[in-house]
């Protein structure tokens, strides 16, 4: 039986993950912050038949606080983990300011990623076979860091938020790997293309968009995972980092995950491990 935590678990691939991890008869502890949307994943884990195996943290992981939180609860329940998937995102039409003085995008998509590898790296490390999972964008190089203005304050766009985001969590990816080159626990960046993860998220009329563009184009969740799964039993090669879009390994030299830039933006939230 081994041991895995799904950050954003209760939507899209996060729950086909759980599920799939669940009916292979896995224990899974799912964060998310519908706790309907929890109660329902605990309904289809009892009939599977392991209700005693699910588990699940209501949080909001745009909160630096809420992902200490769980991180502390996750280190109470367990004494090692054999993979964390990190999978929530949700896009901001309008731009919101957490607590914490992040933007909103900035802080799900990254900060949370963020805190969540560093702070369950002890228990990864005792796992089997340990494996972290950023679903993420790799591969694709629009988009850029703001390194003069990452809340952005100045002219917020949504696409341009989620396109910031996504540049920062590949550059999290290749932090993570520099700063533990002996660790045991390989960081996946895994680009999982269109996949059909529901729009629950999403404002009209950008659901009504995504909604008909998903019926003909997109990928049914169960293929989108199937590649991740494969990964996570039977790492490829050597090395920390695995960077692949959908089955293709990706060229570690692309420009979004220059380790420069992977240092600086280190440097600039790495006092927020400080619990």
């Amino acid at each position: 039986m081994r041991t895995y935590v799904v950050a954003g678990g209760t939507n899209g691939m996060g729950r086909g993950l759980a599920l799939r991890f669940l009916s292979r008869g896995d224990r899974v502890t799912v964060v998310g912050s519908d706790p309907a949307k929890g109660r329902r994943l605990l309904d289809e884990a009892a009939g599977l038949g392991a209700a005693e195996r699910a588990a699940f943290l209501r949080a909001d992981l745009t909160s630096v606080a809420e992902n200490v939180r769980v991180i502390k609860e996750i280190r109470a329940r367990h004494d090692a983990l054999d993979g964390l998937v990190s999978t929530a995102i949700r896009h901001f039409p309008q731009r919101v300011e957490t607590p914490d003085g992040y933007e909103a995008t900035f802080a799900l998509y990254y900060v949370s990623r963020f805190l969540l590898a560093y702070g369950l790296t002890g228990l990864l490390e005792r796992g089997e076979n340990p494996m972290i999972v950023n679903v993420c964008g790799v591969g694709v190089t629009k988009g850029r860091l703001h390194w003069d203005d990452l809340s952005l304050r100045r002219g917020y766009g949504g696409i341009k938020a989620m396109l910031q985001g996504g540049r920062a969590t590949d550059l999290l990816g290749v932090a993570y790997a520099a700063n533990h080159p002996d660790a045991r626990t390989r960081y996946l960046l895994h680009h999982p293309g269109f996949t059909d993860s529901g729009t629950d998220t999403l404002k009209q009329p950008a659901k009504a968009v995504i909604k008909l563009l998903a019926r003909f184009a997109a990928q049914p969740v169960e293929k989108a995972i199937a590649p991740i799964v494969g990964l996570m039993d039977d790492p490829p090669g050597e090395g920390g980092l695995l960077a692949y879009d959908r089955r293709r390994p990706l060229d570690p030299s692309l420009p979004s995950l220059d380790p420069a830039a992977a240092r600086r933006l280190y440097d600039l939230t790495g006092h927020l491990l400080r619990f």
